[in-house]
């Protein structure tokens, strides 16, 4: 349990596991890092909204802007804004790509985005911010299939559990939106009302 790592210690921080490394040392110290970690401290109404915020982010490893950009977009949609940023991030490339079991953790879902390994509706998309839309079909480009991590993929390796608004055939690495997510069928830990509050202060 020596040197976890940066993504360990953030997860211990954030108080969620951002890759699968994580889980068994949330299992061993399930506390913050640091010597004060155990202690129960009074937290301000402003350190609960920030560290809310600061967890979603890390969970789709995007940055302050992004997510701001994002907030700024729900908060002109109809209904309840926390679902319609959830929903907006949700249909973001990586993220589909990590929900469609082809990538083990969002940051290498991003990798492979970034490196021209991913196909949308058969043409090359380099942006792990692209947004799909219901119809639009993820496939692994034909010359990235016989990497080791595509081969685990499409045996099911990354697969636990593929939310229903993606139909996927790891067999083919093919996965197409059916429609858009609803809130709680996204599998991210956040109370986004408290995002809500932190960007409307």
């Amino acid at each position: 349990m020596n040197n976890p790592g940066p993504k360990v210690r953030l997860s211990r921080a954030l108080g969620v596991p951002l890759t699968p490394k994580a889980v068994k040392y949330f299992e061993a110290r399930p506390y913050p890092p640091g010597v004060h970690g155990r202690a129960r401290k009074r937290e301000t109404d402003y350190k609960l909204r920030l560290r809310e915020k600061q967890r979603l982010r890390a969970q789709y490893n995007i940055r302050e802007a992004q997510l701001r950009n994002a907030f700024a977009k729900a908060a002109a949609a109809p209904g309840k804004t926390g679902d319609a940023l959830l929903a907006d991030l949700e249909r973001r490339l990586d993220a589909l790509v990590l929900r469609a079991g082809f990538a083990r953790t969002i940051y290498q879902a991003r990798q492979f985005v970034v490196h021209r390994h991913v196909l949308v509706n058969g043409r090359r998309v380099d942006r792990p911010s692209y947004r799909l839309r219901p119809g639009d079909v993820i496939t692994i480009a034909e010359r990235s299939r016989g990497m080791e991590a595509f081969q685990i993929a499409a045996a099911g390796g990354h697969a636990e559990t593929v939310p229903p608004y993606l139909e996927v055939r790891h067999d083919a690495l093919a996965a197409r939106l059916v429609r858009l997510p609803e809130r709680d069928e996204i599998p991210v830990v956040c109370d986004e009302q408290l995002v809500v509050e932190h960007y409307s202060r």
